[in-house]
């Protein structure tokens, strides 16, 4: 079944389950066990065709990839002039092969070139075409990093932010001038350290027909990207980035529910977000949460979700885009632009191996090291929605 049938008949089956909501509920609005057990199944149904769903685009994508060519006809004429300068560096070709044979040889084959990018820790540079693909399977698994602003840092980075902002009065004509001072704050994005590491059997590591190289990259990006998402939403800024659910440094608390979440609350912290951060603003939510919130209606009786209908195109809650994570708390909702979180990579990655520590069971470890840090330079620009703890659990 294609992409668009699975929405077609996930819109289908939450027509279905409107309707029945409509037709057996109590003048309470409550529904009988019987029929709320009906209504869980096609609940179900719609989370199972969700997932389908997402497994299928992801699975579009990975084929998009791999399908992508490895080379392209000439369209130009041939140049006799004199050769251009090649790739230097960790860009070269020669590093990008030997760094394969010095994982396929369990670093014992280390030609010159390698030492180019040798680490105080016995680790290497990742190539930089590895590292440019490192980098797309981070943003296609971890949300925040397709939301965020990135910036690559060789320091310690200083991010100037306005504390105060003039204010704007009337004169009179001829009258005197008055001014406001402006002051700026600085927040800091410095550099934690985050490591992965995967085991490959010796048989797959020397068979040279097993893809080594997109085995090792997708097994760390998917690693690095969980680590990541989950630090850069539930993050306290001690030894890794500061989250945006921080009790302190994320964003700003709108409301702290005292009952079960209404579809009112989510008007009010919509609301809450300054007009000029809503152009761009979307939820973060957890999976759990977003069932719940699926069967809150407006005051005119509508369904505040609104399922997708075309491939590509995201769901919607009040009409903006929502994300969900399961990395996200299970009581809180951010709503809020979230490019005001800026995501700061120090230098490049590195790979080592673990020498010895799997040789009895015929494996080689290796492992890959980034430094990264993650902090919301602006808390108004995210508002957070605090749920009652026992409706969300």
């Amino acid at each position: 079944m294609t992409i668009t049938e699975l929405m077609q008949k996930r819109a289908k089956v939450w027509e279905k389950a409107k309707a029945f909501v409509e037709a057996h509920e109590t003048e309470n609005g409550t529904l009988s066990a019987e029929d709320n057990a009906t209504y869980m199944k096609m609940e179900q149904e719609i989370e199972d065709l969700t997932a389908a769903i997402d497994r299928q685009q992801r699975a579009e994508q990975m084929e998009q990839r791999l399908n992508a060519p490895t080379n392209f006809p000439l369209t130009g004429k041939p140049y006799s002039g004199a050769a251009g300068n090649g790739k230097t560096g960790r860009a070269s070709d020669e590093y990008k092969a030997a760094m394969i044979g010095a994982f396929r040889s369990n670093f014992r084959n280390v030609s010159n070139v390698l030492q180019e990018g040798v680490d105080a820790d016995g680790g290497y540079l990742v190539p930089e075409e590895y590292d440019r693909r490192l980098i797309d399977v981070l943003e296609e698994e971890n949300i925040m990093r397709s939301l965020g602003t990135k910036i690559t840092t060789s320091g310690q980075h200083k991010i100037n932010i306005a504390a105060t902002k003039p204010a704007a009065s009337w004169i009179e004509e001829g009258g005197a001038l008055t001014f406001g001072d402006a002051t700026f704050a600085q927040i800091f994005l410095d550099a934690y350290k985050l490591h992965v590491a995967i085991k490959v059997t010796e048989e797959l590591l020397y068979d040279n027909a097993f893809n080594l190289e997109n085995y090792i990259i997708t097994q760390f990006g998917r690693a690095l990207a969980n680590a990541e998402e989950d630090a850069f939403l539930n993050g306290d800024g001690t030894g890794k980035p500061l989250g945006l659910f921080a009790e302190t440094g994320g964003g700003t608390v709108a409301d702290t529910l005292t009952a079960a979440v209404k579809s009112d609350d989510l008007i009010s912290l919509v609301y809450a977000l300054k007009r000029p951060y809503r152009r761009k603003a979307s939820f973060i939510l957890n999976d759990q949460t977003l069932a719940s919130l699926r069967k809150l209606k407006d005051n005119n009786g509508a369904y505040i979700w609104q399922p997708s209908y075309q491939a590509g195109e995201p769901d919607r809650l009040l009409g903006y885009t929502v994300h969900t994570s399961a990395y996200a708390p299970a009581d809180a909702i951010a709503f809020g632009d979230y490019s005001y979180y800026n995501i700061g990579d120090r230098g490049t990655r590195s790979f080592a191996e673990l020498k010895e520590l799997f040789a009895g069971n015929g494996m080689v470890g290796f492992v890959a090291k980034e430094r990264v840090d993650g902090k919301l330079v602006l808390p108004e620009a995210v508002q957070i929605l605090k749920l009652q703890t026992t409706a969300a659990g």
